[in-house]
């Protein structure tokens, strides 16, 4: 970081899964402005992030999965509170404090679909990305994996309502076309699956 220009962190609330943050911070002119923040993480850590210019940790993994044997992409159908909808989704969820990433992603690949890790694929893989910087400073492991296995609903926690699925590519080209709800993240991943040779 070249200069940090977060001056202040005022904490507005806190949730389990969930804080919001209001940083007062210097533009390029020097003038004092405000800006709001959601973060997943704690306020300790958000301080010492904004204020001392310690790098964040990764906040999620984000699974973009082969099933090896069916040769489709693992997509997944979620009911979104804040669409009041459901909308297309890769599969991802929150990296444990302490935990290596590969676990949370077998954890949650297990949990929304049924499916298991078979191999990360390291080259692939982007360590730490950002999802909608203007907002919040959420970040996520982008995963590219190999999976097996059958399609499950049996290990969602009680308020995860989502329908796993396998896609091939003549589905994926439907999906594209049609005016359901998609994530941005899971449109970009079927877009280039549909292109891959």
């Amino acid at each position: 970081m070249e200069k940090n220009r977060i001056k202040e962190l005022i904490t507005l609330s806190q949730t389990r899964f969930l804080n919001f943050y209001h940083a007062i911070y210097e533009n390029k002119y020097g003038q004092q402005k405000d800006w709001f923040i959601a973060s997943r993480k704690t306020e300790e850590v958000m301080r010492k992030q904004c204020l001392e210019g310690k790098d964040d940790v990764v906040d999620a993994v984000l699974i973009l999965a082969i099933h090896e044997e069916d040769e489709k992409l693992v997509l997944i159908r979620q009911y979104r509170v804040p669409l009041n909808d459901y909308v297309y989704e890769l599969p991802a969820g929150l990296i444990d404090t302490g935990e290596d990433y590969k676990v949370s992603v077998a954890r949650e690949l297990k949990e929304e679909t049924g499916l298991e890790l078979v191999e990360v694929d390291e080259k692939r893989s982007i360590a730490k990305t950002y999802l909608s910087a203007g907002m919040t400073d959420e970040s996520v492991a982008l995963v590219y994996c190999k999976c097996k296995g059958k399609l499950s609903t049996d290990y969602m926690e009680a308020d995860e309502d989502i329908e796993p699925m396998l896609i091939s590519k003549e589905e994926a080209k439907k999906i594209l076309a049609s005016n359901h709800k998609i994530d941005i993240k899971a449109y970009m991943a079927l877009q280039n699956y549909c292109n891959e040779v």
